[in-house]
């Protein structure tokens, strides 16, 4: 099922959302509502009419910073998926852009991120499981980058740019193999995302 990128196909939740040709195609635009300070939170385009449990959600996305973007801002973009009525439980996971060709390992082995709202973030993952939930992809701002999920009950599944094998392999989501919801696209601190070509199968 492809999904149009028409602002009339989503909810904006602690985001703001507008249509815009880039380059000939009429893609979304999102960024975070400044307001909310938090990180990993719900913060995105929600697709209406959509209920997912298992199955492939493909899109493509950019990464730019804004001016104002803070430092740690790494470009984050991202899907969120099996989201609940309220925006208040959802699995996701997002890339970090800035990080795929850093010179800096450690941030290069952060470029993808695995989360799950509200109770496991990327910090209390990072502290308590480090290096399990994220993983190194190459990746960069301002380019075009396809993201495709793949999810079959507590078992999920991050691919970039069409790779053969997924970057980031997730064998417990943590809200169980039964979760089902909406699904959305996400942002975070600092960044302008781009979305174009949406699909779930």
């Amino acid at each position: 099922m492809y999904i149009a990128m028409k602002v009339d196909n989503f909810i904006a939740v602690n985001s703001f959302i507008n249509n815009l040709d880039f380059e000939g195609t009429e893609v979304l635009r999102v960024t975070k509502d400044p307001k909310i300070e938090a990180f990993d939170e719900p913060t995105y385009a929600r697709v209406i009419g959509t209920n997912f449990k298992n199955g492939t959600i493909e899109v493509k996305v950019l990464s730019r910073l804004l001016p104002d973007a803070p430092e740690f801002a790494r470009g984050f973009l991202g899907i969120a998926f099996r989201i609940d009525e309220n925006n208040e439980r959802f699995e996701s996971f997002y890339i970090r852009p800035t990080n795929g060709r850093n010179e800096n390992q450690l941030r290069r082995n952060r470029s993808t991120q695995y989360f799950s709202y509200p109770d496991y973030k990327f910090d209390r993952f990072r502290a308590e499981s480090p290096g399990e939930y994220e993983s190194y992809a190459d990746i960069g701002l301002d380019e075009w980058i396809n993201l495709k999920v793949k999810v079959d009950g507590e078992h999920a599944e991050l691919y970039v740019n069409n790779s053969k094998y997924p970057v980031l392999v997730v064998n417990d989501l943590k809200h169980g193999p039964d979760m089902e919801g909406a699904i959305a696209l996400w942002v975070e601190e600092g960044t302008e995302g781009f979305f174009k070509d949406l699909k779930v199968y």
